[in-house]
């Protein structure tokens, strides 16, 4: 079937800012799909608010609308582009939701918009759990015993009644004021939404209550129309029952919860299924999840394909998925089916299904390597899996020739239990990770370990791990049985443990309930490390390779044995024991595979020599070291700068390699670089990979620069290697991070510092901040993300830091070198990595500039204005690009510095520099010369790529030329638009954390607000956050003493549009002498009824708040916590409520537009 020629513009809706749930997977499916789409000689219309995707740079796309992704805004952009179809599949729960939402207003209708991939109804069965469950009874599947509970009928009739009066409408007006009077009738809908949700949630928690006599407890809560199990968890008494319920009903936009029988401890399968219009279908990829049911999917560590499966079991499951695409009618494109399996009996059950592309399909595409997206963007226009080529066995095989795959792919989640204290790290079916990593192998053993090295947490292997409460004696069995019983983010460690502790493989399966067949490889890793400690390594190059077909790293083996892991390299190197390489290409090696995407292995071949598929080239050389999997303070961004490099250095006649292990990614697409190493980025594996690549053509260098604190780590053991690193020299990037050397850096160009101090013990620790006095900034060195960066305010927090934070920094290596000696540990990790102490600079305005140096010329790309004050991490603050408030002096100093410090550290590439400005003086708070997570926001908001720009500058390039070939240089300070980044946090997924913002980063993604109107463009990051801005209601006020008169201008603006005020005590009396009438509540600790009662009553609709003193801000947790929990925006900064106001009356004044990205620099 040719494709569709009635279609000749598409919109495609992204997934927005980067959560958990929904990452950077979408970026590289939507990514994909645009390129599909073009390549058909459509026009593509996109909106993402994520400034930091590949998929929002503007030759992707035709129209690339970076706005806020509300059903709302999506149908001004269909008012003004007129698309012809819609293609909701590539944007994740998002996407598929605003698409439903922009169904039920009319929109699509109204416009003559199809949708295509997924149908309304397809998606309304897939995700309503009521549907579905009914839509399995029909073909014969079963699904968990459940029962719902909603709110559909007072639901269907305040539908009703808004269908009446929009057909009132209807016959009463016509043409353009028809669509403004209906567009005003939905607006009023969509502000009334939140008091009728209220109503809604009330009628389901009645519904719910007789859910646990039919269901019976444990129960599993599952939310319709969420993604990563939001809202969801397991409740195994009455309490929690009630409390996950009713959050699971707030977080379903239909209101709407599943109530199911436990099936803890069950085996859980995923099916990744295409289906075609002809009805051909197809299964790219069976995962089998190591954790039985009872943690999510995305928490889970999953392998590829499905190895504990029977052939007749494979085939059941294999058609059971292909009967559920049928029936729910997914036509064209890709799905994910989840199944569970009682491993006593067999049973097989259907738990959901996911009716677009996922995050199993992005791991399933880089596990076989077939592109999922990209078919699937090809099949929503007419195609059938026959007529479309599979681009990495370069058209030998059609898309329709299944994948096979002879290797074992393993992916293990990344955590952040870290950076939110009070957080429990007990793993639900609500997700929790921020990150994965995926490696490749031709065992289960060897993906497993690479898997965990690529981890970077510091693991070696399936290292050792302390299990918790245990002590020798009669009683320890209980302590292993109690932590492997557990879901955790180390359980797999801990059931390792437990084997070497002495628990049989049947004691381990029956605590942990993992398949015996995994528990058995890991007794045979554990029986293998016994040996090695007991006999030595081995002197023979057979018995080598054996251990290193099993996955053990250089440094794993070096533990084991009491040497250096550089000995260990020295023997395998004598004996020549080296990886070959092999090519993932779809087809188990059946077909030639011109795609150069390939994996290590140290494989023992049955006959014949060991044959690598590397095939290297003899051109020049560019190799790129990825970031490895996404964490708190290293995600997307820094991809994004590694794909620009890939893509420069193509155009600049290099061939770019991409080394990288993060399966979510566009770096990790088959396509990005011309070859790509799947693989852990450690100094063992990355210099294996440039040894290999060595021996035909010329590596030019390595690009460190761009991947993160990652590869930066990297760069010393690579030089002493002989390779050469591109761009700044890694002494430079040192002597940045060396606060000795930095100060003296400082002192000599006569730039200021706040006062600091350097501490290389716990002693000296004290001392430093004594001399410094608090309040003061202190952060332990060489880490990004501010990982453990503090405020202090008193000697007790000092001591409270030093004593339980820093332990928490202290690697596996020198606990165990120093087992009971807590403050050696301390004082040895601080020897090689100093804490950093800084006087807090308190209502500093920070700044941070974003500038590229070829090691003379240096550009300043982009000057952002934080809108919250110095002491919030740059990652967590929202900035303003040009900066709103700064004077051109001021600005023309700021270039001043950053010019002189980029010079001063032969800068060749990128460079970041964060200021604090107080009372007019300016201060060098860090300097990074390297990428910074702000790159690809300044790039979309000067219309500029600095990335490759830089890229080409390291590969020797002059500025001048560089930007000659990406069009003009474009000045930053004439900019005719404002953009607003804004962070986006995960505090709803950890419940009892404080949400009060520091110095340690805490946001996972980003949006950018863009327009010509700063009120406008804020307003825009607000709702792209999803930060409800109200249009009316009331505001409360208690903000300490310094911060009074700085509230007044955004209670002005408030009242005079509207808004009453609620204070306390000493805000309401200055209210009162400034002329501003409020009411007076109670704070929480003067007693009932207070301010916390008002907010759960839903009586306010924004808080401004500030605090002072550590009790202070203890005391108000509880507040904040309200104000999250009832999404009532929060505002703990004058600028932020200034802004917020202004954003506010932009709104309420109906002037917000909506523009693509290319219009800005036509």
């Amino acid at each position: 079937m040719p494709k569709r020629q009635d279609l000749k513009s598409i919109l495609i809706i992204g997934a927005g800012p980067i959560v958990i749930g929904q990452a950077c997977e979408f970026d590289y499916s939507g990514t994909q799909a645009c390129k599909a789409l073009k390549e058909e000689g459509y026009r593509v219309i996109l909106v993402n608010s994520n400034p930091a995707t590949i998929m929002t740079d503007p030759g992707l796309a035709d129209a690339t609308y970076v706005e806020p992704i509300t059903p709302e805004v999506v149908a001004k952009i269909i008012a003004k582009e007129r698309p012809d179809a819609l293609l909701p599949t590539m944007g994740g729960q998002t996407a598929l939701n605003t698409a439903l939402s922009l169904k039920r207003m009319g929109v699509l209708d109204r416009y003559n918009v199809e949708m295509i991939g997924a149908k309304p109804a397809a998606i309304d069965m897939a995700e309503d759990r009521a549907l579905f469950r009914e839509a399995m009874s029909r073909i014969g599947l079963e699904t968990p015993k459940s029962m719902l509970a909603n709110a559909t009928d007072i639901k269907d009739t305040d539908r009703k009644v808004h269908e009446i009066e929009r057909n009132r409408v209807k016959e009463s007006l016509t043409g353009a004021e028809l669509d403004k009077a209906l567009d005003e009738l939905e607006n009023q809908w969509n502000l009334g939404e939140t008091d009728r949700k209220q109503r809604y949630i009330s009628h389901a928690m009645a519904i719910a209550a007789q859910a646990i006599d039919v269901v019976g407890l444990p129960a599993i809560i599952r939310p319709s129309f969420t993604m990563g199990g939001t809202g969801g968890g397991i409740a195994y008494n009455r309490s929690e029952f009630f409390e996950i319920v009713s959050g699971g009903l707030d977080a379903s936009p239909t209101t709407e919860v599943l109530i199911e029988e436990s099936v803890l401890g069950w085996k859980e399968y995923e099916m990744e299924v295409i289906r075609d219009k002809a009805d051909n279908c197809i299964i790219i990829c069976s995962i089998e999840n190591i954790d039985p049911m009872g943690v999510h999917t995305g928490d889970s560590i999953t392998v590829a394909p499905a190895l504990t499966l029977t052939d007749k079991e494979y085939q059941m499951m294999r058609n059971a998925s292909i009967a559920v695409l049928r029936e729910i009618g997914v036509e064209t494109g890709g799905s994910n089916v989840q199944f569970a399996v009682n491993p006593k009996d067999g049973r097989l059950v259907v738990i959901e299904m996911n009716p677009r592309v996922s995050r199993s399909s992005a791991l399933a595409s880089k596990a076989t390597g077939f592109p999922i997206a990209k078919v699937a963007a090809k099949l929503a226009i007419g195609y059938t899996l026959d007529e479309l080529d599979n681009d990495i066995t370069g058209g030998a095989t059609p898309a329709s020739f299944e994948p096979s795959i002879d290797y074992v792919v393993t992916k293990i989640p990344r955590f952040a239990f870290e950076k939110f204290p009070g957080a429990s790290p007990v793993l639900t079916t609500a997700m929790k990770s921020v990150g994965e990593v995926m490696a490749i192998g031709r065992t289960f053993a060897e993906s497993l370990q690479k898997a965990l090295r690529g981890l970077e947490t510091g693991l070696t292997g399936l290292d050792e791990i302390e299990i918790p409460g245990f002590e020798e004696g009669e009683n320890s069995k209980n302590a292993i049985r109690a932590a492997i019983g557990t879901p955790t983010p180390d359980r797999l460690r801990m059931v390792a443990q437990a084997l070497r502790l002495g628990l049989t493989e049947g004691e381990v399966h029956e605590a942990c309930k993992i398949d015996p067949w995994f528990i058995a490889q890991l007794k045979g890793i554990t029986d293998m490390e016994a040996r090695v400690r007991e006999h030595g390594l081995p002197d023979d190059a057979e018995n080598l390779r054996m251990l290193k077909a099993m996955g053990f790293s250089d440094a794993r083996l070096a533990s084991l044995t009491k040497k250096r892991p550089k000995e260990v390299a020295e023997l395998r190197n004598s004996l020549n024991v080296r990886p070959v390489f092999k090519r993932i290409d779809t087809c188990a090696a059946e077909f030639a595979s011109p795609t150069a995407y390939m994996y290590s292995t140290y494989e023992i071949p049955f006959v014949g020599e060991l044959r690598s598929e590397a095939e290297v080239s003899t051109a020049k050389k560019v190799v790129i070291l990825g970031g490895g999997p996404n964490r708190i303070g290293q995600g997307i961004e820094f991809d994004y700068c590694c794909c620009h490099a890939a893509f420069a250095l193509k155009d600049a006649g290099y061939e770019a390699i991409m080394i990288n292990c993060n399966p979510e990614t566009v770096s990790t697409d088959y396509d990005t670089s011309d070859r790509l190493y799947f693989e852990p980025l450690t100094a063992e594996d990355v210099i294996e990979i440039l040894r290999a690549e060595q021996e035909k053509g010329e590596v030019v260098g390595v690009i460190v620069q761009f991947g993160g604190q990652t590869p930066l780590k990297l760069a010393e053991a690579l030089e002493k290697n002989g390779i050469p690193i591109l761009g700044t020299a890694p002494d430079m990037i040192d002597l940045a991070e060396d606060r000795d050397r930095f100060q003296k850096l400082l002192m000599k160009l006569d730039l200021n510092q706040p006062n600091n101090g350097i501490a290389y013990s716990v002693e000296q620790a004290r001392l430093v901040a004594s001399e410094i006095g608090f309040p003061l900034v202190v952060r332990p060195s060489y880490v990004l993300g501010g990982r453990a960066m503090q405020i202090i305010h008193s000697e007790s927090m000092l001591q409270t830091y030093l004593l339980d934070t820093v332990p928490g920094l202290v690697p596996e290596d020198i606990k165990q070198r120093y087992p009971n000696d807590k403050t050696g540990q301390i004082n040895t990790l601080l020897g090689k990595n100093p804490l950093l102490f800084d006087s807090y600079l308190s209502n500093a305005i920070e700044v941070d500039v974003d500038c590229v140096c070829d090691g003379t010329d240096v550009y300043v790309a982009g000057i952002m204005e934080h809108i919250e004050e110095a002491g919030i991490h740059s990652g967590d603050s929202a900035c303003s690009l040009p900066p709103r408030t700064l004077s051109p002096e001021m600005i023309d100093e700021l270039e001043r510095q950053a010019k002189a410090m980029a010079k001063a550290l032969h800068v060749v590439g990128l460079m970041n520099v964060q200021f604090a400005i107080k009372d007019g003086t300016v201060y060098v708070l860090e300097v990074n010369p390297r990428a910074s997570r702000t790159v690809p926001f300044v790039a979309k908001t000067i219309g500029a790529p600095i990335a490759k720009i830089a890229a080409r500058v390291m590969a020797g390039e002059k500025l001048d030329a560089t930007f000659a070939a990406y069009g003009t240089k474009p000045d930053p300070r004439a900019l005719k638009h404002i953009a607003v980044k804004e962070a986006v946090f995960p505090f709803a997924r950890f419940p009892g954390v404080d949400i009060l913002l520091g110095p340690e980063m805490r946001s996972t993604g980003e949006v950018i607000g863009l327009d010509t109107d700063f009120a406008l463009a804020f307003a825009k990051s607000q709702l792209g956050a999803s930060v409800e801005l109200p249009r009316d209601g009331t505001v409360f006020v208690s903000v300490r003493d310094e911060d009074k008169i700085r509230v007044l201008p955004a209670i002005r603006i408030l009242t005079d549009i509207g808004f009453k005020v609620l204070a306390t005590g000493g805000t309401a009396r200055f209210l009162a002498e400034q002329g501003i009438a409020s009411t007076r509540i109670n704070k929480v600790l003067e007693g009932r009824p207070h301010i916390e009662d008002a907010i759960r009553n839903r009586q306010v609709q924004l808080v401004i708040n500030t605090t002072d003193g550590n009790k202070a801000i203890s005391d108000s947790k509880s507040l904040r916590r309200a104000t999250l929990m009832q999404k009532v925006p929060y505002y703990t900064t004058m600028a932020g409520a200034e802004a917020a106001a202004l954003a506010i009356k932009a709104l309420k004044a109906g002037n917000l537009e909506v523009r693509p990205l290319q219009s800005y620099f036509a």
